[in-house]
């Protein structure tokens, strides 16, 4: 096994257990009452859409990544623009 196998092996597996982490991170706070369920919930926000693009782009894996990505950019930019507007016109 070269050098190059061995640390994308170890970059996947660190970003496996960081995602396993925050995900028993995130349910313990819920049991316990210290999280709202909807905070936790909108984590998934990213998966559904990548899940919706996936189907609708006849399953091209690189192709639904790269539509995800944008589709969350844009409603990031989107937010800031309507938070902007809001403490503006204060709403």
């Amino acid at each position: 096994m070269n050098i190059v196998g061995l640390s994308v092996g170890l970059a996947g597996l660190l970003i496996v257990g960081g995602i396993l982490a925050m995900l028993i991170s995130g349910i313990r706070s819920v049991a316990q009452g210290k999280q709202d369920f909807k905070r936790i919930a909108m984590m998934l926000v990213p998966f559904i859409v990548f899940g919706i693009t996936y189907f609708a782009l006849g399953q091209d894996l690189p192709k639904a990544a790269v539509m995800t990505a944008g589709i969350m950019m844009a409603g990031m930019a989107i937010g800031i623009v309507f938070t902007g507007l809001k403490g503006t016109f204060r709403f």
